[in-house]
């Protein structure tokens, strides 16, 4: 049986389940549509109980939820929180998903919301991310910072399956290619990929033993549920670009969306950040 709080979050999941799955002029039919009927919008229950919906990138699974976990206990008010790929939120606000607040894992897309006139201001910095190369119990491979075991697991046939977040949508997946290529990896890697959604579901592929490694954020590595299941070792972020993670308010949010965007650039969010790897400046 779900309670209330988890019957919300399986509804929303299933609803932008099914929104990913339309085709992109058939998402915005829909969207017009429950624009045009009074009463109707979406977001409208979810804003008289004021429980926001917030679009969170998947590096933020563990960290957030534990955020938003002292938010409650802090203020008695509760938050909506959908993880998935920074590139397929900004897509979704764009087209009018119910979202109130954007914790992207690229700045670079809350900037172009903002432009578009879709935010409440340009949006602030709340962390920067970091890579981590991260091995399964039992892998062929060896984490070391400089990829020289990887290297070798290319040259001597131990790596099948490598994976990473999709470089195409997902900002981890964007940085991992980078220093894939700083390092001169990615030519004779590339082949052997196996592209998660999002970095999340990269970090499960590893942590199941479908890749003998992978990339991923360092800040889901911090996390028991992965510490326990392999090995991670911090990456240099001077081997691809910062990742500047951004946050910003949606037209039209709430008052308890408000207040967790306040939290979030609080003391209490900042030592989880740190906690979970993340640096506070550049």
């Amino acid at each position: 049986m779900l309670d209330s709080g988890q019957a919300g979050r399986y509804s929303l999941s299933l609803y932008m389940s099914v929104y990913n799955a339309m085709p992109c002029r058939l998402r915005r039919i829909v969207v017009a549509a429950i624009l045009a009927v009074p009463g109707v919008f979406i977001a409208a229950p979810v804003r008289a109980a004021d429980v926001p919906n917030i679009a969170a990138a998947s590096d933020l699974q563990f960290v957030l939820q534990d955020i938003a976990a002292q938010f409650t206990r802090a203020t008695g008010r509760q938050v909506r929180i959908a993880f998935g790929s920074s590139g397929n939120f900004r897509r979704q606000i764009a087209e009018g998903a119910p979202f109130e607040l954007f914790l992207s894992a690229d700045a670079a897309y809350v900037d172009a919301l903002a432009q578009e006139g879709r935010t409440v201001d340009a949006g602030a910095v709340y962390a920067i991310g970091r890579l981590a190369l991260y091995t399964p119990r039992g892998s062929p491979i060896v984490a070391d910072a400089e990829l020289r075991d990887l290297e070798r697991a290319l040259n001597d046939g131990r790596l099948v399956k490598f994976a990473i977040a999709n470089p195409e949508h997902a900002p981890y997946g964007r940085a991992a290619r980078q220093l894939l290529m700083h390092a001169g990896l990615w030519g004779r890697i590339e082949s052997r990929l196996v592209l998660g959604e999002n970095v999340s579901q990269a970090a499960q592929f590893v942590a199941s033993g479908a890749a003998q490694a992978g990339i991923i954020a360092y800040s889901l590595t911090r996390a028991p549920a992965l510490a326990e299941r392999g090995t991670a070792v911090m990456l240099p972020a001077t081997a691809h670009g910062p990742l500047l993670q951004k946050m910003v308010l949606v037209k039209g949010a709430g008052a308890t969306a408000r207040a967790f965007r306040d939290f979030l650039d609080g003391p209490t969010a900042h030592a989880l950040f740190e906690r979970y790897g993340f640096q506070q400046s550049p």
